[in-house]
């Protein structure tokens, strides 16, 4: 196979979004835009991705160089237009032989396979082959003017087109692939004679008719060209995800009685047999396993719930929760980094923070894993089959043996050894008549003095 190489251009301003965050690293699924679109890159095949930052995007270059390294980075200076974004990337390309698809960072619903079609018309002989669509209304795109077949004339900008240009439904997405060598020939050639004074990088298409190399185009769905470019769009990009990854889990067997109020992220991993109640938030790094139950109004992030257990209503677990099979995990329960045994139960009010739990353990209401003294962290381990009396506060680092009790109200600052009972507790105190006397006083403060 042809070797291949993507340019992206993640140049642009994103001056619509209206955010501090550059554009690209605003997230679909939980994930920055620019990463779909070098997922896209990397399922291709491409042995080469460069993208192409602005002199001043210091974070967009950070991701990438953190993701792909630097010398994935082009920078153009000064932004004179698609056309000058993918010139900047030659010097990176210098020396490599094969196939270039430029593509665009804001486009995260452009996957590998809608772009794949460019290369097979590269196989079949296309000189330049690009990606296109037909558009519900073409307002705002680009027209391509085919000629036979899939034989492409030229493009023309929204701006530029002629009444009868305009009539065209079928659009440019961007979108092309070339052999490197011919694309930075063609490149050198583009002049900025067009109403924006810049280098467009459709102009390469006219070029290479002109010049006798066969252009091609292939189409995809409209659907896939989803470019971002204001916090809308964004939001449109997100629900266009959140219904694709929704459809493709119910298709494995995951139930959800409400499917349109569960959000998901990228790497959400549900299966088959799971059932997801409403209004279930998934932060990234989530994996459910088979059977297991979430119910309504729970947050999930960073975390694994095994086969059968059942999780909320209104629980958040956080990263490093491991929550084990048929253990429960209850009403305004906060597990974060701990280990919970199969069958234990934390049904009401808790938090459990940093250490583990045992299996068959039970976790009484409003009990605390206190963790923190301000500075450093430590852990609480709760042995098998324990149970933790309601309200008890148990003070890091501190083991809980297997089997052992706390009496309700305790405060455990020390390790409680296997069956033991554990008390920390003041002791009560009873004042007989205390309250009849209490109230008496105050009522007689209240009645209004004689005159």
């Amino acid at each position: 196979m042809t070797a291949r190489a993507a340019v992206i251009l993640a140049a642009g301003q994103g001056t619509r979004m209206k955010s501090p965050t550059p554009k690209v690293l605003h997230r679909v699924g939980g994930r920055a835009m620019l990463d779909w679109v070098i997922d896209a890159a990397e399922a291709l095949g491409c042995e080469k991705i460069i993208v192409v930052v602005s002199a001043n995007a210091e974070a967009v270059r950070a991701h990438v160089a953190a993701r792909l390294g630097a010398d994935a980075v082009a920078v153009q200076d000064p932004p004179l237009g698609t056309g000058h974004a993918v010139l900047a990337a030659k010097a990176a390309l210098a020396g490599f032989d094969g196939d270039v698809v430029v593509n665009y960072a804001d486009g995260p619903t452009l996957t590998a396979a809608d772009i794949e079609p460019l290369f097979d018309l590269r196989r079949a002989g296309a000189d330049v082959a690009v990606l296109g669509f037909e558009a519900a209304d073409p307002t705002p795109y680009g027209r391509l003017i085919l000629g036979q077949g899939d034989t492409l004339k030229r493009i023309v900008e929204a701006r530029e087109a002629s009444p009868v240009e305009l009539a065209v439904k079928a659009c440019n997405s961007g979108v092309l692939a070339a052999p490197a060598a011919l694309l930075f020939e063609l490149l050198a050639q583009v002049r900025a004679d067009n109403a924006k004074g810049e280098y467009y990088l459709t102009d390469v298409v006219g070029l290479a008719n002109a010049a006798g190399k066969k252009v091609r185009v292939a189409f995809a769905p409209e659907e896939a060209f989803m470019g971002v470019n204001s916090q809308a769009e964004l939001a449109a990009a997100e629900t266009a995800f959140q219904a694709r990854r929704r459809i493709e889990l119910m298709d494995a067997g995951v139930s959800m009685v409400a499917p349109d109020t569960v959000h998901l992220a990228a790497d959400t991993e549900i299966a088959g047999g799971a059932v997801i109640e409403p209004f279930v938030v998934f932060g990234p790094g989530v994996k459910i396993e088979t059977r297991a139950v979430i119910r309504a109004f729970s947050h999930l992030e960073g975390c694994i719930v095994r086969e059968g257990a059942l999780i909320g209503p209104y629980a958040r677990l956080r990263p490093g929760a491991d929550i084990g099979a048929d253990a429960h995990i209850g009403n305004f329960v906060e597990v974060k980094k701990v280990k919970v045994g199969k069958g234990a139960k934390a049904n009401h009010l808790s938090y459990l923070g940093d250490g583990s739990v045992g299996a068959g353990a039970n976790i009484g209401a409003g009990t605390i894993f206190c963790n923190y003294d301000g500075f450093d962290k430590y852990d609480t381990h709760v042995g098998e089959g324990t149970f933790i009396g309601s309200n008890s506060a148990l003070v890091a680092p501190v083991t809980i043996g297997a089997g052992a009790y706390t009496g309700s109200g305790s405060v455990i600052t020390k390790d409680v050894a296997p069956n033991a009972l554990a008390l920390g507790r003041g002791q009560q105190v009873e004042k007989p008549g205390w309250a009849a006397a209490f109230r008496a006083m105050k009522l007689a403060a209240r009645k209004p003095k004689a005159s």
